[in-house]
């Protein structure tokens, strides 16, 4: 069975919810400079304390950096340990969806934005998993190449995805437009997609570390 077949679907982004989870950036191909690195976590910290004051938060740390981050983040924001390899949960952690009262989530495969050269995945791609896991949802496993940043619903029904990421030759080679839309639509209870050639120009070379398409 899928999602969309046992009555889930993906809300829009604006509904409100229960919880944010958010990603620590640690020592990091993205984060390497350790000037960087204290700049991101600052960033990371300020943001997370400004979401707690209207909901929960809980922020995935690297084994270790817990302690280092409650500092920043306050004793209100809540922390967990588990391997990362990078600190963007909205691309790495599960799609959440609702049936009711009832809560899911698609686990999609994650190959570090098209396997580019900068990136590692082997323990991202097991983060969505693991947090759907801690939220008690029901995990539905997705084998499209997808991120959360690269899908955008309006809770009615629609659903924009870019020809550079979903159709992209390093995410999902031999995958048609329509079998992507169908996976999609299966997974997240849509029913209409919306397809943008491409997304957000800083996405692609040479503007350095991008998806190579987000919306």
């Amino acid at each position: 069975m899928t999602p969309a077949a046992d009555g889930f679907r993906m809300p829009a982004e604006w509904t409100p919810h229960e919880r944010t989870w958010m990603a620590w950036p640690g020592p990091n191909t993205t984060f390497d400079d350790p000037d960087d690195l204290a700049a991101s976590r600052a960033a990371w910290a300020s943001v997370a304390r400004a979401v707690r004051r209207f909901e929960p938060v809980t922020v995935v740390c690297g084994p270790g950096q817990s302690a280092q981050a409650q500092a920043l983040l306050g004793p209100d924001v809540d922390t967990v340990e588990r391997e990362l390899d990078d600190a963007w949960m909205r691309d790495i952690g599960p799609t959440f969806l609702t049936n009711g009262s009832e809560l899911a989530a698609v686990d999609w495969t994650f190959n570090g934005w098209g396997a580019q050269g900068w990136a590692r995945w082997e323990h991202d791609a097991k983060v969505a998993a693991y947090v759907s896991d801690l939220a008690g949802a029901r995990t539905y496993a997705s084998k499209l190449v997808n991120e959360g940043g690269a899908i955008h619903v309006d809770g009615e029904g629609t659903v924009l995805l870019t020809e550079t990421v979903q159709l992209g030759p390093e995410r999902n080679p031999g995958w048609t437009k329509e079998q992507v839309e169908a996976e999609i639509h299966a997974q997240l209870g849509t029913r209409k997609a919306i397809w943008l050639p491409r997304g957000l120009t800083g996405d692609y070379p040479p503007h350095g570390f991008g998806t190579l398409g987000h919306v």
